[in-house]
C-alpha cells in the first residue's frame, strides 16, 4: 500500500503553543492568588475550559472566556475590572505571540512536499491558524489546509477522500493521542505520533496496542524515512 498524502497538525507538531498556553496559565494563577491556591485555581480553569469547549471551541479566544469565567466564579462575580483587563491583555499578548517552528520542521516538510500532497488539519480559532500559518512560513508547501472544530473519525474519512487518495493511503501526524492518531486510525489512516513536551490534559489517551499502521517518533526529522519504510516495506 504507498501513502500519497500527509495530514499535519499544527500547534506543537509544527510550531510551539501550549507552552504559551502554560505561560499564561502562570500570570492567571498569580493574579487570582487572592482566591484560591494553585491547583484549586488551575482545576477550577481546567473545569470551566471542558465545559465550554462545545460552546467556544478550541483556540485562545474561547482560553480568553474560560480564564474570565472563572476568575468571576472564585470571586463570586467580583471580579475586579484590573483583573479582567490583564485576562484580556494577556488573551491579546497570546494572539499576537510570534510563531517558532519546532526543531527540524522546515527541513522535514521541504522533504516530504517533494514526494507526498501535505495537509494541514488543525483545531482552533480560523483567524489565528491562518495568522500562524502565514507567520511560519510554511503555507505554500500544502495542497489544502483544514481548520476544523473537531478531530474525529469521519473528519479524516472527509479530509483524505477530499485532498487525497482516501484515508488507507494517508498518513496523519500530530503531538496528540486522542485527536490526532486513534480517530486517524479508526478511519483507516497510518498515524504517527510525535510527542510535545507538554500535552493539554483533555488531548491525552493511551497509546494504540499492536497497531500496524501506528508509529511513534521522537521529532519530526525522523518523518520522511518513517514513511518511506512503510510505503515500502508496509
Amino acid at each position: 500500500m504507498s501513502i500519497t498524502t500527509v495530514g499535519l497538525d499544527a500547534d506543537d507538531t509544527l510550531w510551539h503553543n501550549e507552552t504559551i498556553f502554560r505561560l499564561t496559565h502562570d500570570r492567571f494563577t498569580d493574579l487570582l492568588s487572592e482566591h484560591g491556591d494553585r491547583d484549586l485555581i488551575e482545576t477550577r480553569l481546567a473545569e470551566v475550559e471542558q465545559r465550554n469547549l462545545r460552546l467556544y471551541g478550541y483556540g485562545v479566544k474561547g482560553f480568553t472566556l474560560s480564564m474570565i469565567e472563572t476568575a468571576m466564579e472564585l470571586t463570586d462575580g467580583a471580579a475586579p475590572p484590573e483583573v479582567v483587563r490583564e485576562i484580556l491583555a494577556a488573551g491579546r499578548e497570546m494572539l499576537a505571540h510570534p510563531v517558532e517552528t519546532l526543531p527540524g520542521v522546515d527541513e522535514a516538510i521541504a522533504a516530504l512536499s517533494e514526494q507526498y500532497r501535505l495537509v494541514l488539519i488543525t483545531k482552533g480559532d480560523l483567524m489565528d491558524q491562518e495568522r500562524k500559518l502565514a507567520a511560519s512560513g510554511l503555507g505554500d508547501v500544502f495542497a489544502a489546509v483544514e481548520i476544523v472544530s473537531e478531530k474525529d473519525r469521519s473528519v479524516y474519512e472527509r479530509i483524505f477522500a477530499r485532498h487525497g487518495t482516501g484515508a488507507n493511503e494517508a498518513v496523519m501526524v500530530g503531538n496528540s493521542m486522542k485527536s490526532d492518531v486513534l480517530p486517524a486510525l479508526a478511519a483507516g489512516a497510518y498515524a504517527v505520533h510525535i510527542p510535545y513536551a507538554i500535552t493539554w490534559a483533555h488531548e491525552l489517551a493511551d497509546a494504540p496496542v499492536d497497531q500496524s499502521r501506528y508509529g511513534s517518533l521522537d521529532t519530526i526529522t525522523e518523518l520522511p524515512d518513517w514513511i518511506t519504510k512503510k510505503t515500502h516495506f508496509g
